[in-house]
């Protein structure tokens, strides 16, 4: 009944007692193996009692009376009793389905915006067409750390993603999010000196963790009721780099230091060989030491396909870390089945007691009208 009824109505309801339905037939089976009940009542004791019986002809025996329902009280009884068994197996109304996800690392992509970024010693290792780029062409080495980075970031699903530009000063161009689509979108609207002409790598990584910090705060505001035996979400940091710090007010050294405190790890990709262009050599060894203090590893590359190998070793030490699970509210709808019993069991007993009034009123008017006439 409750399928066709919620087929009818495109509900799904499920029971969480269904095995309460096998009490449906107890009324059956106590009318048929359970005697009906019996009351004893006082008689009239009289000395003639057999010689009235041989005057009236009667021969004297027990009698009993059964009261029978009316077809309406067996409607009332039948139905209510449905309700009960029903309420008893406890239906529930299945909402839509919905997913809760659980997204377990926050990955901040640090890039270099530098003038030197816009050197052309990269070859395209694959074709872009939306971009033009074609393999084998010869490309900015911005150009190729976009390609990679897009790559990178369709292989973190459940991962939120952030995004860090700095040049003479480091700003966030995308704050946290799992909308890869969006971090993609406004990574390709970078392009080279927007942040200025030099390199504030220790500034960079301080902004870093400036953001993972509030990420932080927020998430704590948002999930107050979050299990605490959950393990927090890791952070990690991804900073892409093609020359050395010039003149940040936070070193980078030092920020390391602070990162490794609060659990940031820092991966240090080396893009390029700036020792060739004029410009200040790669400091790989303040650049291994960043990676070294906060966990991280260091890697260089003078290549695309080496950029590409660098970000899947990164992409294997990192693994993406999601939970998906998929679950639909439940609503409890039992008390409005005993509701519905005790409504119809009220309006019942209303009725009833209004039809009993009026039928007493009607034998009073009768009673008076007709005495009225006999004193008449």
């Amino acid at each position: 009944m409750m399928a066709i009824l919620s087929a009818w109505l495109g509900l799904s309801i499920e029971f969480v007692h269904p095995y309460s339905f096998l009490l449906l037939p107890l009324p059956l089976l106590v009318y048929w193996f359970i005697p009906a009940y019996r009351t004893k009542k006082t008689a009239i004791k009289i000395p003639f009692f057999d010689t009235l019986m041989a005057v009236l002809g009667e021969t004297p025996n027990q009698g009993a009376s059964q009261l029978t329902p009316s077809w309406w009280q067996r409607v009332i009884l039948i139905i209510s009793w449905l309700l009960v068994i029903t309420a008893l197996a406890k239906p529930m109304i299945l909402g839509k389905p919905q997913v809760r996800e659980q997204l377990g690392r926050d990955v901040m992509v640090v890039v270099d915006l530098s003038g030197s970024m816009a050197e052309t010693d990269f070859v395209a290792t694959q074709d872009n067409p939306e971009k033009g780029i074609r393999a084998g062409q010869r490309i900015s080495r911005l150009a190729a750390a976009k390609q990679v980075l897009t790559d990178f970031a369709n292989t973190r699903q459940g991962d939120r993603l952030g995004l860090i530009l700095f040049g003479d000063a480091a700003f966030l161009q995308t704050p946290f999010t799992a909308d890869q689509q969006a971090w993609l979108d406004l990574l390709q609207q970078t392009d080279v000196a927007m942040a200025g002409q030099s390199t504030h790598l220790g500034d960079a990584i301080g902004l870093a963790i400036k953001v993972f910090d509030q990420a932080y705060i927020q998430d704590q505001d948002q999930d107050q009721d979050q299990d605490p035996s959950q393990p927090a979400r890791e952070k990690v940091a991804i900073v892409l780099t093609d020359g050395n710090d010039t003149g940040s007010f936070v070193e980078p050294i030092e920020a390391a230091k602070v990162a490794g405190a609060k659990g940031v790890r820092i991966h240090m990709v080396a893009m390029g060989d700036p020792a060739t262009l004029g410009e200040q050599a790669l400091d790989m060894n303040t650049i291994k030491r960043v990676a070294a203090l906060s966990g991280g590893q260091s890697f260089q590359a003078l290549n695309q396909s080496e950029l590409e190998q660098a970000y899947a070793t990164i992409g294997e030490l990192e693994p993406a870390l999601y939970e998906a699970t998929t679950y639909r509210p439940k609503q409890t709808i039992h008390h409005y089945l005993i509701s519905a019993v005790v409504v119809i069991y009220l309006l019942t007993f209303s009725i009833l007691t209004l039809k009993r009034v009026v039928v007493v009123k009607r034998r009073k008017r009768f009673a008076d009208i007709q005495g009225g006439e006999q004193h008449d």
